[in-house]
Protein backbone atom coordinates (compact mmCIF):
# COMPACT_ATOMS: atom_id res chain seq x y z
CA UNK A 1 0.00 0.00 0.00
CA UNK A 2 2.81 2.75 1.37
CA UNK A 3 4.82 1.33 -2.14
CA UNK A 4 2.12 3.02 -4.50
CA UNK A 5 0.93 6.10 -2.69
CA UNK A 6 3.30 8.80 -4.23
CA UNK A 7 2.22 7.11 -7.91
CA UNK A 8 -0.92 8.92 -9.38
CA UNK A 9 -0.56 6.00 -12.35
CA UNK A 10 -4.10 7.24 -14.02
CA UNK A 11 -3.21 10.55 -14.51
CA UNK A 12 0.60 10.57 -14.88
CA UNK A 13 -0.10 7.39 -17.39
CA UNK A 14 -2.80 9.08 -19.23
CA UNK A 15 -0.74 12.27 -19.43
CA UNK A 16 2.42 10.62 -20.96
CA UNK A 17 0.33 8.39 -22.97
CA UNK A 18 -1.90 11.29 -24.63
CA UNK A 19 1.63 13.88 -25.34
CA UNK A 20 3.61 10.54 -26.16
CA UNK A 21 1.93 9.48 -29.57
CA UNK A 22 0.85 13.51 -30.48
CA UNK A 23 4.99 14.60 -29.63
CA UNK A 24 6.17 11.14 -31.57
CA UNK A 25 4.12 11.41 -34.68
CA UNK A 26 5.05 15.53 -35.30
CA UNK A 27 8.83 15.16 -34.52
CA UNK A 28 9.29 11.58 -34.61
CA UNK A 29 11.01 11.02 -38.35
CA UNK A 30 13.84 13.82 -36.65
CA UNK A 31 14.42 12.49 -33.55
CA UNK A 32 17.49 9.86 -33.27
CA UNK A 33 16.92 8.13 -29.88
CA UNK A 34 12.98 8.04 -31.16
CA UNK A 35 13.40 4.50 -31.14
CA UNK A 36 14.74 4.41 -28.12
CA UNK A 37 12.15 6.70 -26.37
CA UNK A 38 9.56 4.22 -28.06
CA UNK A 39 10.93 1.53 -26.44
CA UNK A 40 10.83 2.91 -23.38
CA UNK A 41 7.24 3.30 -23.72
CA UNK A 42 6.43 0.17 -24.43
CA UNK A 43 8.15 -0.92 -21.38
CA UNK A 44 6.76 1.40 -18.84
CA UNK A 45 3.50 0.12 -19.98
CA UNK A 46 4.14 -3.34 -19.96
CA UNK A 47 2.51 -5.18 -16.93
CA UNK A 48 5.28 -7.10 -16.37
CA UNK A 49 7.33 -4.25 -15.78
CA UNK A 50 8.20 -3.82 -11.88
CA UNK A 51 7.07 -0.21 -10.34
CA UNK A 52 10.51 1.41 -9.93
CA UNK A 53 11.06 0.96 -13.73
CA UNK A 54 7.70 2.04 -14.47
CA UNK A 55 8.47 5.37 -12.45
CA UNK A 56 11.41 5.98 -13.84
CA UNK A 57 10.91 5.51 -17.74
CA UNK A 58 7.28 7.21 -17.33
CA UNK A 59 9.32 10.28 -15.78
CA UNK A 60 12.12 10.43 -18.43
CA UNK A 61 8.85 9.90 -21.09
CA UNK A 62 6.83 12.79 -18.94
CA UNK A 63 9.98 15.02 -19.64
CA UNK A 64 9.75 14.66 -22.98
CA UNK A 65 6.17 15.05 -23.40
CA UNK A 66 6.58 18.03 -21.23
CA UNK A 67 6.45 21.90 -22.83
CA UNK A 68 8.95 22.87 -19.62
CA UNK A 69 12.50 22.10 -20.56
CA UNK A 70 15.75 23.05 -19.41
CA UNK A 71 16.36 23.52 -23.28
CA UNK A 72 13.61 24.45 -25.53
CA UNK A 73 12.50 21.83 -28.24
CA UNK A 74 12.52 24.57 -30.87
CA UNK A 75 15.79 25.16 -30.82
CA UNK A 76 17.70 23.86 -33.96
CA UNK A 77 20.10 21.25 -33.28
CA UNK A 78 20.04 21.79 -29.50
CA UNK A 79 16.54 21.34 -28.95
CA UNK A 80 16.24 17.61 -28.06
CA UNK A 81 19.46 17.23 -26.44
CA UNK A 82 18.34 17.25 -22.60
CA UNK A 83 15.28 15.13 -23.60
CA UNK A 84 17.55 12.54 -25.01
CA UNK A 85 19.71 13.00 -22.04
CA UNK A 86 16.97 12.35 -19.44
CA UNK A 87 15.62 9.00 -21.75
CA UNK A 88 19.07 7.74 -22.15
CA UNK A 89 19.94 7.69 -18.85
CA UNK A 90 16.73 6.16 -17.66
CA UNK A 91 16.78 3.71 -20.27
CA UNK A 92 20.22 3.14 -18.60
CA UNK A 93 19.12 2.39 -15.08
CA UNK A 94 16.23 -0.08 -16.08
CA UNK A 95 18.34 -1.51 -19.15
CA UNK A 96 17.91 -4.98 -18.23
CA UNK A 97 13.73 -4.64 -18.29
CA UNK A 98 13.82 -3.36 -21.60
CA UNK A 99 13.10 -6.63 -23.51
CA UNK A 100 13.72 -7.50 -27.35
CA UNK A 101 9.74 -7.39 -27.57
CA UNK A 102 9.65 -3.66 -26.45
CA UNK A 103 12.35 -3.16 -28.83
CA UNK A 104 11.19 -4.69 -31.90
CA UNK A 105 7.87 -3.29 -31.16
CA UNK A 106 9.44 0.01 -31.37
CA UNK A 107 11.24 -0.38 -34.34
CA UNK A 108 7.97 -1.97 -36.00
CA UNK A 109 6.33 1.47 -34.33
CA UNK A 110 9.34 3.86 -35.90
CA UNK A 111 8.91 2.43 -39.11
CA UNK A 112 4.85 2.96 -39.31
CA UNK A 113 5.71 6.37 -38.09
CA UNK A 114 8.42 7.42 -40.89
CA UNK A 115 5.89 5.89 -43.48
CA UNK A 116 3.03 8.35 -42.43
CA UNK A 117 5.21 11.12 -42.04
CA UNK A 118 6.61 10.69 -45.68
Amino acid sequence: MARTAFWQSSDDEAAVRRGFWHKIARVGATLPFAEDALAAYYCAFDRDTPLHVKATLLGALAYFVLPFDAVPDFLPVIGFTDDAAVIATAIRLVSTHITPLHRDAARDKLTDVLKSSS
